[in-house]
């Protein structure tokens, strides 16, 4: 109840008692404990800083578990052809070129590194007979590039990242969740949270906030991500004043489960494609073939022979198709279906069982072979899996400097999934462990900077704080209004239907309005009065980093007319060239959301050069320092 905390004297005067909040203090508060999270604070501690985490699950609950596949980085222990340039190429080339090419150059170059400091802090890796970090191939990357543990290498990264951070002395705070940032006359003061346990407010003071929360799947009906991925740090910094970006591109991986409905969207890995497994149609037709972009295979193949034969549907080219990048994959799946050519629960045949022995299976996809056999009751090593898009990560997010990781908000830092620019218009599989390596370490880096530069002291106001609460405790002293789950129910249904993997601008209008609609109930929500133990009020509380989410997601797509990556519009097929001048910018203003272009600064000529080069050019080191 807001009575415990401080009373209201007059309509918007707020008064409040800080004896009555639990304070606790850091130099830096870090938000989200998954890798880019945990990176960014042993970066931080390491420099000497008082470093806190906040999670809103528990520690190693994160969704960097859910990675299974590998890390991308161009170690070249499988083929030693491979280097930083054609990673580097590879991504920008993946992303469509709409990528932030000196976040492109800085993964690149550093993804290596962070690597082998994941090793040197334990990181048990599948080796090659040479004893090498054994390395898999995956969708969009030239060479066998995923530095992998079977397919439990994101669990292997959290032990690892984890194991470190508590020798570290790092103060975790576990099922605590951020409600919104508190400025002092523009700069980042704090934090205020509550814990999911007892419901109680807590004030985090800090002179720098790093964001990890990641994205916002639970927007969408069909998703890989858990009930935590609800747009948090999208909302909180949106709100703080932070500029979101490229917001339009949202992933949907092509392999989620589709059976039983219980356990639909649930990621399959692309290491089962990487390690050899193939897709069918109902009718046995290893369909990918047919789906093959002509300037794909050009690119991508060693000699135009070969990409011809890749065209042609030659079976024994060199890259399987299904190997393409995931946005390929995915709408040509949903093709299939619309055709009437699916699995009979609307999705596609995964098939490793006829193309690995049962051994290899166990031994490189454990994981996988667990899950359907717990979860779908299918044995993989003898029958095929069901699979189908499922919405899995957002491309877009938090603006920031490419070097620092802070956004136009001093002392906010932003790093992993809930930053935006890396990966431009669609990830390539295994960039996103690699990503949460370098920035999260970067961010760390660029929040110790920051604070080192400070002078004075900075002040948590009463009236921020007292807001807060008042907009979070309203929910519970409601006597009637609208259940928060329904209201998350359709919001999810708006987006399913009308912001989904394929676009029309018809579409995303009526689904902008249907949104700005739910605005209206989201102020009406209820949940009974008292604060502990009360998932209802959690829900409730989530809806407003939602909206926030499923809005921008909205605005940037319907200002997009074109197709690029993972934004397909029906109505604007093909990529322009006009597409490359510039960004969507989300902002904050008076009268609400603004989305606008923004100009593109043009790349440097090095970065351009490696680029656009040939694999002959770079294979050959004619091109790049």
């Amino acid at each position: 109840c807001p009575r415990e905390f401080g009373q209201t004297s007059a309509p918007g005067e707020i008064k409040m008692d800080y004896s009555d909040i639990q304070t606790i203090e850091h130099d830096v508060l870090v938000v989200g404990a998954g890798g880019a999270g945990i990176r960014a604070a042993i970066e931080c501690a390491s420099g000497g800083l008082s470093t806190g985490i906040i999670s809103k699950s528990l520690l190693g609950k994160a969704h960097t578990v859910m990675a299974e596949g590998g890390i991308a980085a161009s170690l070249g222990n499988v083929d030693s052809r491979d280097n930083w340039k054609i990673h580097f190429r590879d991504t920008m080339r993946g992303g469509k070129f709409l990528n932030q090419w000196r976040m492109a150059e800085l993964h690149a170059k550093q993804a290596p590194d962070r690597v082998r400091e994941l090793e040197e802090w334990g990181a048990v890796f599948d080796r090659t007979d040479k004893g090498l970090i054994n390395q898999r191939n995956f969708g969009g990357h030239r060479y066998p590039r995923l530095a992998h543990v079977g397919d439990r290498t994101g669990l292997e990264i959290i032990r690892t990242l984890q194991d470190f951070c508590v020798h570290h002395g790092i103060s975790t705070h576990m099922e605590c969740t951020g409600l919104d940032i508190i400025l002092d006359e523009g700069k980042v003061s704090g934090l205020l949270a509550y814990w999911r346990e007892t419901g109680r407010f807590v004030l985090f003071k800090a002179k720098a906030i790093i964001l990890a929360t990641g994205g916002g799947g639970k927007a969408w009906k069909v998703t890989s991500n858990s009930w935590e991925y609800t747009g948090d740090g999208l909302g909180m910094a949106y709100r703080a004043g932070a500029e979101l970006m490229d917001m339009e591109f949202t992933q949907f991986h092509p392999t989620g489960m589709v059976w039983p409905p219980s356990v639909k969207g649930i990621l399959v890995t692309e290491g089962v494609r990487g390690d050899g497994g193939v897709l069918l149609n109902s009718e046995g037709e290893r369909f990918m073939f047919n789906y093959i972009p002509e300037k794909f295979a050009s690119e991508t193949a060693d000699t135009e022979e070969e990409a011809s034969r890749w065209l042609d549907g030659d079976r024994e080219a060199r890259r399987p198709p299904e190997l393409l990048t995931r946005d390929v994959v995915a709408r040509a799946i949903k093709k299939e279906v619309e055709a009437g050519r699916g699995s009979p629960n609307g999705g596609a045949f995964l098939d490793i069982a006829s193309r690995r022995p049962a051994e290899f299976i166990k031994k490189k996809l454990p994981s996988m072979y667990h899950q359907f056999k717990e979860l779908a009751e299918i044995d993989i090593t003898e029958e095929p899996m069901e699979v189908g898009p499922t919405l899995h990560y957002f491309m877009g997010g938090i603006r920031v400097n490419s070097d620092s990781q802070q956004t136009n908000v001093p002392g906010l830092f932003a790093c992993g999934e809930c930053a935006g620019g890396m990966h431009g218009a669609n990830r390539l599989g295994g960039n996103s462990l690699s990503d949460l390596l370098v920035f999260g370490k970067l961010a760390g880096d660029g929040a110790a900077n920051y604070i080192n530069s400070l002078t004075g002291q900075l002040k948590c106001g009463n009236e921020e704080v007292g807001k807060i609460i008042k907009d979070a405790t309203d929910i519970l002293n409601r006597e009637e209004g609208k259940n928060p789950y329904l209201v998350h129910e359709e919001l999810q249904s708006i987006m399913q239907t009308f912001v989904s993997i394929v676009r029309t601008g018809e579409e995303l209008e009526a689904g902008l309005d249907k949104l700005q609609e739910l605005k209206a109930d989201i102020k009406k929500v209820s949940a009974h009065a008292s604060a502990q133990y009360n998932p209802g009020w959690n829900e409730a509380l989530d809806l407003k980093n939602l909206i926030v989410t499923a809005e921008a997601v909205t605005r940037a797509a319907l200002i997009r007319q074109e197709s690029r990556g993972a934004h397909t519009r029906l109505d604007f097929a093909g990529e322009h060239e006009e597409g490359l001048e510039y960004n969507i910018v989300i902002k904050r203003t008076d009268s609400g959301m603004s989305a606008e272009k923004v100009k593109r600064e043009n790349p440097p000529k090095e970065l351009a050069d490696i680029g656009f080069a040939s694999l002959a050019e770079l294979e050959g080191g004619e091109i790049g320092a």
